[in-house]
């Protein structure tokens, strides 16, 4: 019977394993870049209101109807919780926006249209700032990630 040697030295070529080697560490490298992909799409959703119209018209009885048209550019939903006209609350004008905020939703991609009517010569509860012709207004989207997004418009 033939007896085998030390000498004898049979196994993997070293191309074959070098092969082995890079493909395996590719698979981990893709792997490890899925997984940290998918904590990174988690940590860094937001939401972005862009405001992409907004004007005025004058009603019959001579209140204004301001139109606002917003998108929610972001990656996640949002809601429009409170909109402040000249940095006070919306109803210390006495001011009606449609549709109602309650809040208002403002999911990804969707185009809303917000419409803000203010009667003739709107005055804050203390009577000391008016909304009259020629007055410009800052309108203010204030969300419920604590965002806000501002627009101005001119009443005619």
């Amino acid at each position: 019977m033939k007896e085998k040697s030390m000498r004898d030295k049979r196994g993997i070529s070293p191309v074959i394993t070098t092969v082995i080697l890079v493909a395996v560490g590719i698979a981990i490298a893709v792997a490890v870049a899925l997984w940290m992909s998918g904590l990174v799409g988690l940590f860094t959703r937001f939401e972005q209101l862009e405001i992409k119209n907004r004007y005025v018209d004058v009603a019959g009885n001579g209140s204004f109807i301001v139109h606002v048209v917003f998108t929610n550019t972001g990656t996640t939903d949002t809601s429009v919780d409170n909109v402040l006209i000249n940095g006070k609350p919306y109803d210390a004008w006495g001011i009606s926006i449609t549709p109602p905020i309650a809040p208002l939703s403002a999911p990804v991609g969707v185009q809303q249209d917000m419409t803000i009517t203010i009667p003739k010569d709107a005055q804050t509860q203390g009577g000391a700032a008016k909304l009259t012709s020629g007055v410009t207004v800052t309108i203010t989207l204030h969300t419920t990630g604590g965002k806000e997004y501002l627009t101005s418009v001119a009443l005619p």
